[in-house]
């Protein structure tokens, strides 16, 4: 780990007081140990530079829920998001004033009695209600935007292929599947986009079947919209990193490509497999709700980071000492 230690502080001290991150989960599945790192990672990136301004401007992380995939999506999940992050004491900006009010618990199944946002007492309400800016499912205009630029740069193409059609080609996309002959407006297609050969994610796609802005679109044009100037993300994801900077080369958004990407290494279950929400591999719940507290977590970044502590605080303590 030393070499990611390195390329992390190295990251860090790229942050300054303009600069933007940004959590962004998807409530598809109770939360892991992985997601748990990569919150304390993106945190510590954006808080080190509160460290050194003291009292005056300091980088902002927003929290922004990936919320698109409406198929899997319970309220539970969206529940464990915020429970996690009071569960390991780390706060987020927002650009409203007075802030949103971005959740609204039920006491009889929340241990938290305030809410992380705006540390008042939480309404016993059943209803989940998330300020529009910070959800994709908020922000679809934005996404549609995206799309239609693509397609009047004529490098889309309609695609009927199921998952089934790609197994013979270890699920690659074979270039001779862009010759369908379909309209862009054919019902129930989705839109692929054109990229050069040996891509990481060929022909990925854009535009699901119904009709909803794919996660590469979603992610970018979030991204973009927020102004993020660094993202730390898993290994998992470079190829999507890959995929988003292709779209912001298409469209000539620079600012996009200015961004400053950290991939961490992935936490691996017992047989090697990498963690899933929704296997509910490692569910951080599961952890809290027997007794077991986040020490665990700082203690695994720490050990990433040759730093000690038990807190996300103390590793901001030790770094500072380290970067001084």
């Amino acid at each position: 780990m030393e070499v990611f230690s390195q390329r992390f502080f190295d990251f860090v001290r790229t942050v300054t007081f303009e600069s933007k991150l940004r959590f962004a989960p998807t409530p598809s599945g109770f939360l892991h140990l992985g997601n748990a790192l990569n919150f304390t990672l993106n945190w510590l990136a954006a808080r080190y530079s509160s460290v050194l301004a003291s009292n005056g401007p300091a980088a902002k992380i927003y929290l922004r829920i990936d919320d698109l995939d409406t198929e899997r999506i319970r309220p539970e999940y969206l529940e464990d998001i915020f429970e996690t992050l009071h569960w390991l004491k780390l706060d987020w900006d927002t650009d409203h004033n007075p802030p949103p009010r971005l959740a609204l618990w039920r006491l009889n199944q929340s241990p938290i009695t305030n809410s992380p946002i705006t540390n008042q007492p939480i309404t016993n309400q059943p209803i989940y209600q998330i300020h529009p800016a910070y959800r994709q499912a908020g922000n679809l205009q934005h996404y549609f935007k995206i799309l239609e630029r693509l397609r009047e740069q004529g490098v889309l193409f309609a695609c009927q292929k199921s998952r089934r059609d790609l197994e013979p080609f270890n699920n690659v996309y074979p270039p001779e599947f862009r010759e369908q002959g379909l309209s862009l407006d054919t019902p129930d297609v989705a839109w692929r986009i054109k990229t050069p050969p040996n891509f990481p994610l060929p022909d990925f796609i854009v535009r699901r079947r119904d009709g909803v802005p794919a996660y590469q679109v979603a992610s970018f044009a979030d991204d973009l919209h927020f102004g993020i100037t660094h993202i730390v993300r898993g290994a998992d994801l470079e190829d999507s990193t890959a995929a988003q900077c292709f779209l912001a080369r298409l469209l000539s958004e620079d600012n996009f490509l200015k961004i400053n990407f950290l991939h961490h290494p992935l936490v691996l279950g017992e047989a090697g497999e990498k963690l899933s929400k929704s296997a509910g591999s490692n569910s951080l719940k599961a952890m809290r709700e027997a007794g077991v507290g986040p020490e665990k977590i700082f203690q695994t970044v720490g050990a990433w980071l040759g730093l000690e502590g038990d807190s996300a605080t103390d590793l901001l303590t030790a770094m500072r000492k380290r970067l001084a």
